[in-house]
């Protein structure tokens, strides 16, 4: 199994067997955590967060009105980044890391991962890709198609992955969503973490704290995480929320609601 999730912040035994033996066969570990909303503004004083060292972005996916590539576990995202090229990714999860080919699991392209936050994981499967500010802008704009923003080698996995019958440029632009992220190097914690805002367009957000480390490790960095932020008084029961899952619903509801399940909304030129 490559999804679990129990609660509220706890895996089971056999959840954490199974997790042991995953994390031998990906590449990397993100280990995620989500701050409630009511304890935001103390956590942020905990952690030493300085708000203008924030580096801005802007996150769209793309997917139909019934949410079918998102209900197949595929994930598509673009991203515009303050100050550097912006991305594009064609995401399976959850994956199986011995269900992929070792030709894909060697491309310098292709990562496997694993998210792990209090009470559950996920593994996932990601082709990457470099897409300018301004790709991302026009594209989200309907000037050019949404296939340009992807390289050949992910409309390769795109392909062999998404619902047949689903073509890129019949997808919708969902977002942006405008995410704040800034990368913190805690006095007493000896590895950097990552904070992200999430802005919704409701005025709702989501605010997720995160470190990244080798798959040997991350048993270890988990206890030395969970122990360091219990110790600044970070809340590590909360209820633990998904950045994508929640931007997909926000936009797709807003779509349905504005155009009354009209499937072409903001639909990509062919040209």
């Amino acid at each position: 199994m490559t999804t679990k999730t129990t609660g509220p912040d706890r895996l089971t035994d056999e959840q954490l067997n199974e997790l042991l033996n995953l994390v031998k066969k990906v590449d990397s570990v993100e280990l995620k955590l989500t701050i409630p909303d009511s304890t935001r503004r103390s956590a942020a004083a905990a952690l030493d967060v300085d708000p203008l060292n924030a580096q801005i972005r802007q996150v769209f996916f793309f997917d139909t009105i019934d949410l079918t590539l998102n209900k197949a576990g595929v994930v598509l995202r673009a991203r515009r980044i303050q100050g550097r090229d912006g991305d594009s990714t064609v995401k399976l999860r959850p994956v199986a890391p011995d269900d992929l080919s070792p030709e894909l699991r060697k491309n310098p392209a292709f990562g496997v991962e694993v998210d792990a936050l209090p009470g559950g994981y996920v593994c996932s499967g990601t082709m990457k890709g470099v897409a300018t500010a301004v790709a991302v802008r026009e594209t989200a704009a309907g000037l050019r198609p949404i296939r340009k923003l992807f390289t050949k080698e992910q409309r390769a996995f795109y392909a062999a992955h998404a619902p047949e019958g689903i073509e890129l440029d019949d997808l919708l632009i969902l977002g942006p969503i405008t995410v704040f992220k800034l990368k913190l190097a805690p006095r007493d914690f000896n590895r950097g973490l990552v904070i992200e805002q999430w802005n919704y367009p409701d005025g709702s957000r989501i605010v997720e704290l995160s470190t990244k480390c080798h798959p040997s490790e991350a048993f270890q960095v988990a206890a030395e995480a969970r122990a360091y932020l219990s110790g600044i008084g970070i809340d590590l029961s909360g209820e633990q929320q998904t950045k994508t899952a929640a931007a997909l619903e926000f936009f797709i509801n807003e779509a349905r609601a504005e155009n009354g399940g009209n499937t072409k909304t903001r639909k990509s030129p062919t040209s």
